[in-house]
C-alpha cells in the first residue's frame, strides 16, 4: 500500500494546473453492522505511524504545495493577513486587589505572555514569556488562576495545538517559577487552594477525570485524590468530566461533574474548607438537567435548564430538590447564555435572536439596569467576583475587533481597558441579520456581512461558515480570516443552525442523534436563501467549518455538491461509524450516538460523509485541513476522506490535504503559523470560486 501518481490531471480555477493527485491504494475491509455490510477501502490510513501512511501524507503535502505556488492571489492574502494578525491584543484580566493579571500579545510577537499591572494606571509587567520557555514558536502559555493574595500565578504550557499541557506556578514576589510542575496531561481545571499552599487540579485519563490536591514540595505521584471513580454509590467513568474551583471567600471547594459532551446532566458537590477532612456535600445530584453554581454573599445561586429550556436563575438550598428552590430570575423568551455575580449584583447575559444583551439584577431578582453594547455583536458576561467592585467584559463582531471594558458595579459606568489598533475600517463594512425558513418550516437566523455597497447580483463571492452542534452558540466574533475575505471583496455569512444553544436546549436537541439531518437542512436552506437573494451563485460559493463544523462540510460535499464551488473542511469528523473508537470520540456519543447501537447505526450510516461518497459524482473543490498534533479529532478522518474523494470525484476539481506536522485542534500555534494557515485556506477558497483565468 502507498501513494503514486495516477488518473487524470486536476484543473483548479485561476489557471492552476496540477497532475493527477497521489493515488492511495484501495485495500477493502468489510464490517458487518447488524447484518449490513459496509466496505472501507482506506482502513490502512487509520494508522498514523505506518510508513505507508507517512508516505501518503508527504505526497499529499507536496501536491498541495504545488497548488499554492501557482495561486496568484496568495501573496496579496498573506500581506493582508499579516497586517490583521500582527497587532497587539489582550485577554480579560483577573483582579486581585489592585493588581490585574492578564494575557497580552505585542504586535511583534508570536505568542501572548502573562502580565501583571499594579493599579488601573500602572505599568504592565511581563511575568511569563513563552519565548523564554522554548525556541518553538508554537509553544504557548495560558493563564489559569491567581492565588487569592495575588502572589502566585498558575499557568499551562502548550506545545503546538495539542490538548495536553504542563502546569507551572510563578511567584510574583520572588520572580521565580516554583519547582512544582504538573506533567503533560489533559487538565479540565487548575486552581489554587484557598490558602495558596497548593493546587486543585482535575486531570483526564483513560479511567475518567480525577480531582487531586497538590501541596508545594510534594511529589505529584503522592498527590491526594479528592474526588472521582465513585460517589454516592454511582460510578464515574470516562465520559464524566470534572472541574473544580474555590469560592471567592475561600469557604468551599466546588466540583461540577458534566455527564457527557455536551453534558446531558450536571451534578454539583462541595466541601467546606473551614472544617478539616470534611466530606463532600451535595448541592444537586441525579437530576437530568444542567446546573452551574456561584456561591456569593453566603448563598448559592444556580443557573439551570431544569424545567426551563431557556434557563433560569435559582437560589439554592443544599440537600433539597430544585423544585423548591427560590426563583431569582425566571425563564424568559430569550435563552440565558451565562451569568455571574460581581460586587453585589447579578449579571445575566441572554441571546435575543443571537444578539448579546446583559441585564443587571439585585441578588433578590429585581431589575437594576443593563450593560449596553455598540450594535450587533458578541459580548462576554461580566468577569469578576462578588467581593470585587469592578468587573471586565469584551465586545466584538465580524466587523469590529474585540475591545475590553472595565465596568464599575457601583455606578454602572464602563471604560476601555484595552482596544487593539487593527488596520480594518469598520465604518466601511456592514453587518446585518436576516431570517430564513428551513426545510421543515423552522425559522432560522443568519448574519451577513460585507463591504458597504457590495453588489447583490449573484456575481460576488461569498464565504459561509457554520457549526450546529454541542449546544455551541455561533456568535458574531472577530476573525482576521473572515475580515480578510471581506477586504478582498467577498460577502460573509453565518447561519445559526439547530444543534447550537442560541435558542436554548430545545434548539440543541433538534440537532442531536437522529435529528442531526436538521442541521444539514438548515445549512442548505441558508445557502439557497443567499443564492435566491443574489448574494452569490453556486460557482462563487465557498464554505468552511471545523471539527463538528467539519462534519457539516462533509455532509455538504456528499449531500449537495451542486450548491458549492469550494469547501474548506478542518479537523473534521467524517467516518461516523468509527469516530467513537479514536481520541476523544467516546465523549461525543451523547451528541451523535454510536454505530455500536443498532438503531443509531441506521441514521449514522445515512449521513456519515465517508460512507456516502458516490464514485463518478462531480464533487466541488475540497481543501482538507488537519494536524498531526490533533489529539481531539483524529486526523485519520481527513486522511481517509482525501484518498476516497481523490479516487471517486469526476469533476476534475482539486481535492487537497493540508497536513500540518505542528498544528492541532486547540489554540496555541504562533501568529505566523496562523497567518500561513489562513493564507492557504483563503487562497484555495478565493481561487476556486473564481473564473478559470480570473485574477484579482
Amino acid at each position: 500500500m502507498g501513494s503514486m501518481a495516477a488518473g487524470q490531471a486536476t484543473h483548479g480555477r485561476g489557471g492552476i494546473l496540477l497532475p493527477a493527485p497521489p493515488r492511495a491504494q484501495a485495500a477493502p475491509v468489510t464490517d458487518d453492522y447488524f447484518g449490513t455490510k459496509v466496505v472501507d477501502n482506506y482502513r490502512w490510513l487509520e494508522d498514523a505511524n505506518s510508513p505507508q501512511t507517512k508516505a501518503f501524507v508527504d505526497a499529499e503535502n507536496v501536491y498541495t504545495a504545488r497548488y499554492m505556488k501557482q495561486a496568484r492571489i496568495r501573496p496579496q492574502i498573506a500581506a493582508g493577513l499579516d497586517q490583521l494578525e500582527h497587532v497587539a491584543s489582550w485577554g480579560l484580566p483577573i483582579a486581585r486587589g489592585n493588581d490585574l493579571f492578564f494575557e497580552k500579545l505585542l504586535a511583534s510577537e508570536e505568542q501572548a505572555s502573562i502580565y501583571v499591572r499594579h493599579g488601573w494606571a500602572g505599568k504592565d509587567e511581563r511575568l511569563i514569556d513563552p519565548a523564554q520557555l522554548s525556541r518553538d514558536p508554537n509553544t504557548s502559555v495560558v493563564l489559569d488562576d491567581v492565588s487569592r493574595d495575588g502572589t502566585l500565578v498558575a499557568y499551562e504550557v502548550r506545545e503546538g495545538g495539542a490538548d495536553e499541557t504542563t502546569v507551572r506556578v510563578f511567584n510574583v514576589k520572588t520572580g521565580k517559577t516554583l519547582q512544582d510542575e504538573l506533567p503533560s496531561a489533559n487538565y479540565q481545571s487548575v486552581g489554587f487552594t484557598a490558602d495558596g499552599s497548593g493546587l486543585y487540579y482535575a486531570r483526564m485519563d483513560a479511567r475518567g477525570t480525577l480531582l487531586y490536591e497538590h501541596r508545594w514540595g510534594e511529589r505529584v505521584s503522592h498527590d491526594t485524590l479528592l474526588f472521582g471513580h465513585e460517589f454516592r454509590g454511582e460510578s464515574l467513568g470516562p465520559s464524566d468530566l470534572l472541574s473544580a474551583y474555590v469560592t471567592a471567600d475561600g469557604h468551599y471547594l466546588v466540583v461540577e461533574i458534566d455527564r457527557g459532551v455536551p453534558a446531558r446532566r450536571v451534578d454539583i458537590v462541595f466541601r467546606d474548607l473551614t472544617k478539616p477532612n470534611a466530606y463532600f456535600d451535595v448541592l444537586v445530584w441525579g437530576v437530568d438537567s444542567r446546573f452551574s453554581a456561584i456561591h456569593a454573599r453566603g448563598a448559592w445561586y444556580v443557573k439551570t435548564d431544569y424545567k426551563a429550556p431557556n434557563g433560569r436563575i435559582l437560589k439554592a438550598d443544599p440537600g433539597i430538590m430544585p423544585d423548591v428552590w427560590t426563583t431569582v430570575v425566571p425563564e424568559g423568551e430569550d435563552a440565558i447564555d451565562a451569568f455571574n455575580i460581581v460586587g453585589s449584583k447579578l449579571y445575566v447575559k441572554r441571546l435575543h435572536d443571537v444578539k448579546a444583551e446583559t441585564t443587571v439584577y439585585t441578588l433578590d431578582g429585581k431589575a437594576a439596569g443593563t450593560v449596553s453594547y455598540d450594535g450587533i455583536g458578541s459580548a462576554t458576561v461580566l468577569q469578576g467576583r462578588a467581593i470585587d467592585r469592578y468587573g471586565f467584559y469584551s465586545f466584538e463582531s465580524f466587523i469590529a475587533p474585540p475591545t475590553i471594558y472595565r465596568l464599575d458595579t457601583t455606578t454602572g459606568k464602563s471604560e476601555v481597558f484595552a482596544r487593539p489598533k487593527v488596520p480594518f475600517d469598520s465604518s466601511q463594512f456592514e453587518l446585518k441579520q436576516v431570517f430564513y425558513t428551513s426545510r421543515d418550516g423552522t425559522r432560522v437566523p443568519m448574519f451577513i456581512a460585507g463591504r458597504k455597497g457590495l453588489k447583490q447580483d449573484g456575481t460576488e463571492r461569498l464565504l459561509m461558515t457554520g457549526y450546529g452542534g454541542f449546544e455551541v452558540n455561533e456568535l458574531p466574533k472577530w476573525n482576521p480570516v473572515f475580515a480578510e475575505w471581506m477586504e478582498l471583496g467577498g460577502w460573509f455569512a453565518l447561519p445559526n443552525l439547530r444543534g447550537g444553544g442560541e435558542y436554548g436546549e430545545s434548539w440543541h436537541q433538534q440537532g442531536m442523534f437522529a435529528k442531526k439531518q436538521n442541521v444539514f437542512d438548515d445549512w442548505f436552506a441558508a445557502a439557497q436563501y443567499l443564492i435566491a437573494n443574489k448574494y452569490t451563485s453556486p460557482p462563487r460559493f465557498a464554505i468552511m467549518g471545523r471539527s463538528n463544523g467539519g462534519l457539516l462540510m462533509g455532509a455538504s460535499i456528499t449531500q449537495r455538491p451542486d450548491l458549492f464551488a469550494a469547501v474548506e473542511c478542518g479537523y473534521p469528523l467524517l467516518d461516523m461509524l468509527r469516530y467513537q473508537k479514536f481520541e476523544d470520540g467516546r465523549l461525543w456519543t451523547t451528541e451523535y450516538g454510536s454505530a455500536e447501537d443498532a438503531g443509531q447505526f441506521e441514521y449514522l450510516l445515512k449521513y456519515s460523509p465517508y460512507q456516502n461518497v458516490k464514485k463518478g459524482t462531480a464533487y466541488p473543490a475540497v481543501f482538507f485541513f488537519t494536524g498531526a498534533s490533533d489529539t481531539r479529532v483524529d486526523p485519520l478522518h481527513a486522511r481517509k476522506m482525501t484518498a476516497l474523494l481523490q479516487a471517486d470525484s469526476s469533476s476534475g476539481r482539486p481535492i487537497l490535504l493540508h497536513y500540518s506536522v505542528d498544528g492541532g485542534h486547540s489554540a496555541g500555534v504562533s501568529v505566523e503559523q496562523e497567518i500561513q494557515d489562513g493564507t492557504d485556506q483563503l487562497t484555495f477558497l478565493w481561487t476556486e470560486t473564481g473564473q478559470a483565468n480570473e485574477q484579482k
